[in-house]
């Protein structure tokens, strides 16, 4: 870095020395414009430029600033996109999977009692696979909700960047973008979280359902029990 420094003053002096030799060199805007800038972005950057030196020539730092802020909204605006998309999948095929389990638990419990040992092995086995997939679902759901936050961050931050650069249009969009985002996502969530819901009233039920049949049997085992007991007593 100081090598870089050295070469980068050295220069400088170089081109000084060729306008007092000169003087009508002073009058070329294209040294002092392009040569000064790339000078020094190359001795505090170490030689990385993200503006190219052509495209220096007749901007200001404002104006550079402002097409840098324009550039960081619109790819967190991509990202953003992006991450939503994946959220609103997995959030969907996370209702599909709470849907599907709980459609298979209540024709179980309709069937309870109506079936022999190996249908309801069976049933249970689908059950228990169905219950697999919607927990894959959920840490995938889980996964780009958290990637999804995050995003929204960079874009939020984005936005103040570009706001206080006094780039307002790409400020501008990228909230709306953002708002989009969000109501997108809370429809998805919704949706979700009412699957949720009726998984758990599902479950209540099946509770219910299983404590009745479990008294339904006893009192039958009863009942062929007590003309034994009664011969017992004669």
């Amino acid at each position: 870095m100081a090598a870089l420094w050295r070469r980068s003053q050295i220069l400088r002096s170089s081109v000084e020395l060729l306008f007092r030799i000169n003087p009508a060199l002073r009058k070329t805007h294209r040294w002092t414009s392009v040569l000064y800038p790339g000078v020094a972005a190359a001795a505090v950057g170490g030689g990385l430029c993200a503006v190219p030196f052509k495209q220096v020539e007749n901007l200001s730092h404002d104006s550079l600033v402002r097409r840098a802020a324009s550039l960081v909204t619109d790819s967190s605006s991509t990202f953003l996109s992006q991450v939503t998309l994946a959220l609103i999948d997995s959030l969907t095929e996370y209702s599909k999977a709470v849907h599907t389990l709980i459609a298979l638990q209540r024709q179980y419990l309709a069937s309870l009692g109506k079936l022999s040992p190996a249908e309801e092995d069976a049933i249970w086995q689908v059950i228990i696979r169905q219950r697999a997939e919607v927990t894959y679902r959920q840490e995938e759901m889980k996964r780009f909700e958290l990637t999804w936050v995050t995003s929204v961050r960079l874009c939020e931050t984005a936005a103040e960047a570009a706001y206080i650069s006094g780039a307002e249009n790409p400020c501008v969009t990228i909230r709306t973008n953002i708002q989009l985002s969000q109501s997108q996502v809370e429809e998805a969530q919704k949706v979700s979280l009412d699957a949720e819901k009726k998984l758990a009233e599902t479950k209540v039920m099946e509770v219910e359902r299983m404590t009745q049949y479990a008294t339904t049997l006893e009192s039958s085992n009863d009942e062929e029990e007590m003309p034994e007991a009664y011969l017992r007593e004669d």
